[in-house]
């Protein structure tokens, strides 16, 4: 089965570049400004500036640009707030879903503002359709926006020279929207809609089952009837799937517009839609570091970037595939391995989708952990034990294998210049990264967004494992329980939205402490980028000399990967071990010992 992995995965990359490379060069010539020759929607943003008063040739320095950024985030969540709060008196809510919760809301509205799509309620008993449009669509649009101006930015520091000025966070904004993002969701929509996503404003529909058949037999109105008279009816939730889906997952956004997510059959019903949402999660990210390589004016550096991301990547998804193939060990006792009868699938199939099998659900743990999008296609919470580590792990090491749309590039941007940080102290050498010196200033910058998620998870972790209403809401004891805690706090302080969901979430106190933790992971970790980018802005280019480190060749590659992985460990090895590797111990000595 390792080859047949080997060969899926391979597939899977090899499209993805085909993709990745034009699109990147393509979004460089946005970036740049070459909008009016490439797109049909000039006049569309010239309109917006017109409406809204924005000034397109106003440029901002890093705490301007800074400040709109938290003053567009704050806006859209308590916009989002008050729209979930009055949900009962919407327009298209043919079900009549009542108004969210206050605490719910609050999670919800900080959730999609920051791109995590962290979710604790069943969509499609919860919202209703024009919040589902107007509120969670939007708002997937608009947090990827968000991350992309912020990169768009941080490549401005290292192209411009002596200039305070980084860009417009506006005009960033309304372009990432308009000229990438929009196309390709609608693009996506329709190939989702012709596998059979669902795209509907009707309401749900009553099916009318066998039993229910059954029940009316003799009435004088038969069949026509049951839905409403038979406990046995079924109701098929329906709604606008397809544009959502698109968005979430193009955007690394996750989240999903059913509880099951990308499990649920109206989401993602055949492989061919299953492929298409998993190379679109990987596609902007991947399609960014040659929008990097461009602009800087050397594709080899972006091509570095995009290396170390697929090495890591790739390695990592090969063994997913193997340990959850491996199996349960408890299992196989019991003579319940899947080996034993799917000899095509074999292993771990619990909680996973047949129609999907062992690799492409390894697969798609991966890639939604790396690529910062939360979707799944399987129940996280019933892989292995080191199924469940390594998805955890991309989380913590700060979702930098090819991560959010913008925000994993920029965060890999900071691990790239703390690499050249270290190189340069044992040479000797003042540091440089394209050309830009890399002093104490950045380097504190640097600390700040890879401390401030990881004090985050190790804290809000620490405290609910202490506290009653964080323990009360695990349902499984000992390791799992611990791993289910470390996991919610990794997914939100890393702008995730995946879940093991063995945790009951849906309380007040997960409610209001995830989404703070979502609310200042996402705003520490652009802030300090932006610094960086506006400081690094006002420094001229130094000549690359022959104690210059190359920083475009397989050494600094290896280099980068090393650090990613070592800061990674370093910060949270202590707390994987009481979790998942505890619990690897325990069922395989458990199993040993009956054996």
């Amino acid at each position: 089965m390792i080859h047949a992995a080997v060969i899926e995965l391979l597939e899977l990359l090899i499209i993805l570049f085909a993709l990745a490379y034009p699109l990147g060069l393509l979004i460089a010539r946005l970036v740049q400004g070459d909008s009016r020759s490439l797109n049909l929607f000039w006049p569309l943003e010239n309109a917006l500036y017109r409406i809204t008063g924005i000034d397109p040739d106003h440029e901002m320095d890093w705490k301007e640009y800074a400040l709109h950024l938290m003053i567009f985030s704050v806006t859209g969540a308590i916009a989002l707030y008050a729209l979930l709060r009055v949900q009962g008196s919407h327009p298209l809510n043919p079900q009549h879903r009542p108004d969210v919760p206050s605490d719910l809301a609050f999670n919800i509205a900080m959730s999609f503002v920051t791109n995590t799509n962290w979710q604790s309620y069943v969509g499609e008993t919860t919202l209703s359709y024009l919040t589902q449009m107007l509120g969670l669509t939007v708002q997937n649009f608009l947090s990827a926006a968000s991350g992309m101006a912020v990169l768009f930015a941080l490549v401005r520091g290292f192209t411009r020279l002596n200039t305070s000025r980084i860009g417009n966070f506006w005009v960033d904004l309304t372009r990432a929207n308009l000229y990438v993002l929009l196309p390709l969701a609608i693009l996506l929509s329709v190939l989702l809609i012709s596998q059979g996503v669902v795209q509907s404003l009707t309401p749900d529909q009553p099916l009318k089952t066998l039993e229910c058949f059954h029940s009316t037999v003799g009435r004088s109105d038969g069949y026509r009837d049951c839905p409403e008279g038979c406990l046995n009816a079924q109701i098929i939730p329906l709604g606008p799937v397809a544009s959502q889906i698109a968005i979430k997952q193009l955007g690394t956004n996750g989240g999903g517009y059913f509880h099951a997510n990308s499990a649920h059959p109206f989401e993602n019903p055949t492989p061919l839609s299953n492929f298409l949402e998993l190379l679109s999660i990987l596609l902007l990210p991947a399609a960014l570091c040659f929008t990097f390589g461009s602009l800087v004016g050397d594709l080899r550096q972006g091509m570095v970037i995009v290396g170390s991301m697929t090495l890591v990547f790739g390695g990592l998804a090969l063994v997913e595939i193997w340990t959850e193939q491996r199996g349960n060990p408890a299992l196989s006792q019991l003579g319940l391995d899947a080996r034993a009868n799917l000899s095509q699938s074999g292993g771990n199939m619990e909680g996973k989708e047949t129609r999907f099998g062992i690799i492409a659900s390894a697969l798609w743990a991966i890639a939604t952990t790396a690529g910062s999008n939360g979707s799944v296609n399987s129940m996280l919470d019933s892989f292995t034990p080191i199924g469940g580590l390594l998805p955890m792990g991309l989380m913590q090491v700060g979702e930098v294998i090819f991560g959010g749309v913008g925000s994993g590039l920029y965060s890999m941007l900071v691990f790239a210049m703390i690499a050249v940080f270290i190189a340069g102290l044992m040479i000797g050498r003042t540091p440089e990264y394209l050309g830009k010196k890399i002093e104490a200033f950045e380097m504190k910058m640097a600390a700040l967004v890879i401390l401030i998620p990881a004090i985050l998870i190790l804290m809000g972790t620490a405290v609910s494992v202490m506290v009653e209403p964080g323990r009360s809401a695990v349902g499984n004891p000992g390791p799992h329980g611990f791993s289910e805690i470390l996991y919610a706090f990794s997914s939100a302080a890393s702008n995730n939205g995946s879940a093991f969901a063995g945790i009951t979430s849906l309380t007040p106190y997960y409610n209001l402490v995830l989404g703070v933790t979502m609310f200042i992971a996402r705003l520490g970790g652009a802030i300090p980028v932006l610094a960086i980018a506006g400081h690094l802005a006002l420094k001229k280019t130094s000549p690359a000399g022959a104690g210059t480190l190359s920083t475009d060749n397989g050494l600094f590659l290896v280099l980068l990967i090393a650090i990613v992985l070592i800061t990674g460990a370093l910060t949270f090895i202590p707390a994987l071990v009481l979790g998942p590797v505890v619990e690897h111990l325990l069922l395989f000595r458990e199993t040993h010992s009956s054996s």
